[in-house]
């Protein structure tokens, strides 16, 4: 049987059909035929401006955006999408806030759909630390199809490790 470390986490009946998939050799058509395009957001400075416009749509209040970029040596085998981090800066009287996203350069290549749900994912983590109801409630805002394009987005993983 395949080894699905990608969806490890969820239930058998979902991890059956993405074996029956995989070993029919039907995933890769399944996945084409659902997201046949891939993004225009190659380059750092590109991402900062996709990335800023959702934060500026969903989270006005939250700090502003010190970097943005991609990094080819984020492995996504840490299960590491994307990465966040804040730090929180004491600036005169002042405390400010640094903010940051980096996604994985493997991403160039996917549909726009799976951008954007990774980048929803580390914007949400801006507000909410932990993986927990909030935080997925506050994905789902952002993206209401978000639950679904997490799964295909591993089994995208899935497939292009194949």
């Amino acid at each position: 049987m395949t080894d699905l470390k990608y969806l490890a986490g969820y239930p058998a009946s979902i991890q059956a059909q993405a074996a029956e998939l995989i070993h029919s050799g039907k995933l890769g058509a399944y996945l084409d035929r659902k997201y046949p395009q891939v993004h225009e957001v190659q380059s750092d400075k590109a991402l900062y401006g996709y990335v800023n416009e959702l934060k500026n749509q969903y989270l006005r209040k939250s700090g502003p955006l010190s970097q943005v970029r991609y990094d080819s040596k984020l492995k996504v085998l840490k299960h590491a999408l994307g990465v966040h981090t804040y730090q929180s800066r004491v600036q005169g009287s002042k405390l400010k806030a640094h903010n940051s996203i980096t996604v994985a350069s493997l991403f160039k290549a996917a549909p726009p759909e799976f951008l954007r749900m990774i980048v929803v994912h580390e914007l949400a983590h801006f507000k909410e630390k932990d993986h927990n109801k909030a935080f997925y409630q506050l994905c789902c805002h952002m993206e209401p199809d978000y639950h679904q394009l997490e799964l295909d987005t591993r089994l995208w993983l899935q497939w292009r490790e194949q």
